[in-house]
């Protein structure tokens, strides 16, 4: 499982990384977890608003930081 992280490492965007991480821990799931933070590869992908959350190529949350628990849900709902 591949996590993504598209921002310009802003405080939201670290805080998103560290929801991410704990969210994988909790899932017990593998995946690697990246950031994306070249402005042009963002909003190539349809992310106007950061931060953005991407699992697996698919945006699933932007503008927002997701709890740890609402990461570990999307999570769920993919594997």
């Amino acid at each position: 499982m591949l996590i993504e992280i598209l921002g310009a490492g802003c405080p939201k965007c670290r805080q998103l990384t560290k929801n991410a991480e704990e969210a994988v821990k909790a899932a017990a799931v593998k995946a690697q977890i990246i950031k994306v933070q070249d402005i042009k590869a963002i909003i190539s992908r349809g992310v106007m608003i950061t931060p953005a959350l991407a699992i697996d190529g698919e945006v699933v949350a932007a503008g927002k930081i997701l709890s740890p628990e609402e990461v570990r849900q999307e999570i769920v709902n993919r594997s």
